[in-house]
């Protein structure tokens, strides 16, 4: 079976790791990067905590034994599942059976001005634009000339209260309680602002109550201005519109409110659903497609438990593809194929230092503070790849915890390499 994987995040990886080395199959694993990225971690790259190659790893090293895998990095351009061809930017390459994992996006809701102005952060290379924007921005508080410059460089917004935008903003916190005022003495920190909007009732709105009720605790105490039921309608790089008609002076604002699949051009737009998903059957294939299977954020899969569609986390992601992959191993045609139910492991989100939240599935638990913090870190070191990226990262947040500091605060800046004539 010649199998072509698009994307190599989580559900990618995975499956392609699930058919190294297994006799009957030649895989051909296609992405943009030459590397899997640990997406859980951008805030802490963002922020200064950790470097991005410590969350980043080769995808040929990851290969380096197997005699059936091979990487391309390319980017493609669209499929044509008639003839069973994937046409991309270094060439067409043709296959037996297709998985598309490329995973999601940011999601701006078709607002063209807000993705012009926000700052995204869906990948390492946006993760390091972050970081350069944060830095710069507080490098321009030396700089404002008047009071109203000032406080709208003071003021950085986070949209979207979910596990991205609680953790982005605890992490900012503790920079300006721990870090920023050592690196900028003229600066009086104290009336930074750090706001969060929240569109619904509360943060972690897919966590138990109890988690959202800790986390916005937390994030109270850390200083973070938690604004929920709060719609941002528009802006347009200084001015925040909310469309209770209230506005926000920010330079800078951060955009986690929500994500869109990567959507391969060639794909019926009857089986695309809301969010850029791809409807699939039970065993991740798409219907009347001969050959497709879809994976992680961008499958969408009705079942009784999950009726609008499972979490897009990466367990689901993970899961779907060693089910996959056991069922191609098998050599089952997928109408006799064992189907896909997912089975929750649970879910956590960390705030800060020491604050964290973890939830069990069904009544099997609910944790907070010290214990979901050292949880939340364990399962994180486990997922990474590579055990030079788990030890460094170890040793960073070892390093940040006795020392409150973040040793990585490096903005660097674009530049072009001229070529010898």
């Amino acid at each position: 079976m010649k199998i072509i994987i698009a994307g190599a995040g989580f559900a990618g990886l995975a499956l392609a790791r699930a058919l190294n080395n297994k006799p009957g199959f030649e895989v051909l694993v296609i992405d943009k990067n030459n590397y899997h990225q640990f997406q859980p971690l951008f805030y802490q790259v963002a922020t200064g905590s950790i470097d991005v190659s410590n969350i980043s790893f080769p995808l040929r090293k990851v290969f380096h034994k197997s005699n059936n895998v091979r990487v391309r990095v390319a980017n493609i351009n669209n499929v044509d599942t008639g003839r069973k061809v994937v046409n991309t930017n270094i060439g067409a390459f043709e296959y037996d059976t297709l998985v598309i994992a490329t995973g999601a996006n940011t999601n701006y809701f078709g607002n063209e001005t807000l993705k012009s102005h926000c700052v995204p952060m869906k990948s390492s290379v946006e993760a390091i634009g972050l970081r350069n924007r944060l830095i710069n921005n507080f490098e321009k508080m030396l700089q404002a000339k008047t009071p109203e410059e000032m406080e709208r460089l003071q003021t950085i917004v986070v949209v979207g209260g979910g596990a991205t935008g609680v953790e982005l903003s605890g992490a900012i916190a503790e920079m300006r309680k721990n870090v920023l005022p050592k690196d900028y003495p003229e600066l009086d920190f104290s009336k930074m602002k750090i706001i969060l909007l929240e569109g619904a009732g509360k943060t972690l709105g897919a966590m138990s109550e109890k988690s959202s009720k800790h986390s916005l605790e937390y994030l109270t105490k850390l200083g973070v201005n938690v604004e929920l039921n709060t719609i941002v309608k528009d802006y347009d790089g200084k001015t925040i519109t909310l469309t209770n008609g209230n506005t926000i002076d920010s330079e800078l604002v951060i955009w986690a409110a929500g994500i869109s699949g990567n959507l391969i051009e060639g794909i019926d737009k009857d089986l695309i659903v809301r969010g850029n998903r791809i409807k699939v059957n039970r065993y991740n294939q798409v219907e009347g497609v001969d050959g497709v299977f879809v994976l992680g954020d961008i499958a969408y899969m009705e079942t009784e438990k999950y009726p609008r569609g499972h979490p897009q986390v990466a367990n689901v992601a993970l899961s779907q593809a060693k089910l996959l992959a056991k069922n191609f191993i098998s050599g089952k045609g997928h109408s006799f194929a064992e189907q896909f139910e997912y089975k929750d492991k649970g879910s956590m989100a960390t705030v800060g230092k020491r604050m964290a939240v973890v939830d069990f599935p069904g009544d099997k638990g609910h944790f907070k503070g010290w214990i979901a913090w050292l949880i939340w870190m364990g399962l994180h070191l486990f997922l990474l790849v590579g055990v030079k990226n788990r030890i460094q990262v170890f040793v960073n947040w070892i390093y940040k915890y006795f020392t409150s500091d973040q040793n990585l605060r490096l903005m660097f800046r674009e530049y072009t390499i001229k070529e010898n004539k």
